[in-house]
């Protein structure tokens, strides 16, 4: 059986579901195996990478391409 099998079959399974606490308890592993994920692919940058980062954010700062703290919150309350 392919994934997309196993996947649509999962699915199906799923939503015949009726218990809160079994709902839960997948949700709490389906969020583990995200975080594990996510930290396996994770890799920290490099040195220069890191140096470039600060260089390009000192050009940035220097050419008034950057915005404050305030209006960025101000922007951000106008998204809901």
């Amino acid at each position: 059986m392919d994934l997309q099998t196993r996947k649509k079959e999962f699915i199906q399974e799923f939503l015949k579901i009726q218990s809160e606490e079994v709902v839960s308890r997948l949700e709490n592993i389906l969020k583990k195996e995200k975080n594990k994920l996510k930290n396996e692919n994770f890799k920290p940058m490099t040195i220069e990478e890191f140096n470039s980062r600060i260089d390009q954010s000192m050009e940035d700062s220097k050419n008034g391409r950057l915005i404050s703290a305030s209006e960025l919150k101000a922007k951000i309350d106008k998204w809901s």
